[in-house]
């Protein structure tokens, strides 16, 4: 970062100066396009549930395109305008920013905003990744079930405005970064993904070892499999943010928390309904099930490790109803033919299936710690060259 403090020296010596976005810019609100407008051809545009998925820091050209007789009526980002999605189910994603680089205008939906400005488009959307810009933003956002911020809320939020080179700078360093992360995480990825492969033939042979007395049983006679109980979306909150907080699983997996625990926790439960109609995971505190969720109790005799696992390797979601909204039922569930081991087996397989599932999936530990402490590192550098020595009052 020494040229970057050689420019700074050199060009701003008094420090560097904080305006508010509002000052450098100006937010204009998108309209009107909707995912049904969506096409392969014609005129570039950007729907803001595409800035969750696909866009990253900067973009230049788009994944979609709408009708160009639309596309006139509607709000249009130009070459340098950031496209920013303003609504979310969870803070942290409100706000997200794609600097929009590209050669044509795009056409851009309602809940987003664009931001016309004077300073280099991608240092701006580097800053909105930041954690000085996540810290102011999280007082202007509003909304319980959908988390929003409006423009004149965003115009509020300070950013720091070194001269244009510094910002060109920054830019370069951080287009370095990010490129080097995203080659160290293909790499990780693709061995995390061998190790994946790894766990799921090792699972997939331990359970269907011919052990001496396993005996053929209905899942009923193995568990207490039951669905969830509904609960008014306005009692699920984003965070824990009460200390009586429990997570709250519906048939698309957590769904928030709540404060009224209905299940104790070294449970097995299965998404029942939505797009994880079929997912397993394992609960070793209190919760709450949904009526989308199915949860399963062992009954005697049933180790809940080797329960978790078996459950994981059924790919449960073929059993699902084939209708527009796919579903499981508990009776059908019910009625599915496992073999099981003695105690003693399950008790074992469990444990050695635990060691490699927490090698390839626990945060704490193996590659995915790796790719973790990877992408602190980014962001340790990213908020480190986006934070100056303020002017003088």
């Amino acid at each position: 970062m020494s040229r970057v403090d050689d420019l700074i020296s050199r060009l701003a010596p008094e420090g560097i100066n904080l305006k508010t976005l509002g000052d450098v810019g100006e937010f204009i609100r998108g309209n009107g396009l909707q995912k049904s407008d969506l096409t392969d051809e014609g005129t570039p545009a950007i729907h803001y549930g595409q800035i969750h998925t696909h866009y990253g820091v900067w973009a230049s050209s788009t994944k979609s395109f709408t009708d160009p007789i639309l596309a006139k009526k509607l709000r249009r980002a130009k070459h340098g305008d950031l496209i920013i999605a303003t609504t979310s189910e969870d803070n942290a994603a409100v706000a997200k920013a794609t600097a929009w680089i590209g050669d044509s205008e795009v056409a851009v939906s309602g809940d987003a905003y664009i931001y016309r400005h004077s300073l280099d488009p991608r240092y701006v959307a580097y800053f909105f990744a930041s954690n000085h810009f996540q810290s102011q933003k999280t007082r202007h956002i509003s909304g319980t079930k959908v988390r929003r911020i409006s423009g004149s809320s965003l115009a509020k939020i300070n950013i720091p405005v070194p001269p244009l080179e510094v910002q060109r700078e920054i830019v370069r360093i951080l287009d370095q970064f990010t490129q080097l992360e995203a080659e160290l995480e293909a790499e990780l990825e693709a061995e995390l993904e061998a190790r994946r492969r790894q766990y799921k033939h090792y699972r997939e042979n331990l359970l269907a070892t011919d052990f001496a007395r396993s005996r053929s049983k209905r899942l009923d006679e193995l568990f207490d499999l039951r669905a969830g109980k509904f609960i008014a979306a306005s009692k699920i909150v984003p965070n824990a943010n009460n200390v009586h907080s429990v997570p709250c699983y519906g048939g698309g997996g957590l769904r928030g928390y709540v404060t009224e625990p209905n299940q104790r926790g070294d449970l097995v439960l299965i998404g029942r309904q939505g797009a994880l109609c079929g997912n397993v995971k394992r609960a070793c505190s209190k919760f709450y099930a949904t009526e989308h969720s199915v949860v399963v109790t062992p009954l005697d005799g049933v180790d809940i490790r080797w329960a978790f696992h078996l459950l994981t390797s059924m790919n449960l979601n073929q059993y699902a109803s084939k209708s527009a909204q796919p579903g499981l039922a508990v009776g059908t569930l019910n009625k599915l033919v496992v073999e099981v081991p003695s105690l003693d087996d399950q008790i074992r397989v469990g444990a050695i299936l635990d060691k490699f599932d927490a090698l390839v999936n626990d945060l704490s530990v193996g590659l995915p710690a790796e790719l973790a402490a990877r992408r602190k590192q980014y962001e340790y550098y990213r908020d480190r060259l986006l934070t100056f020595e303020k002017e003088p009052a």
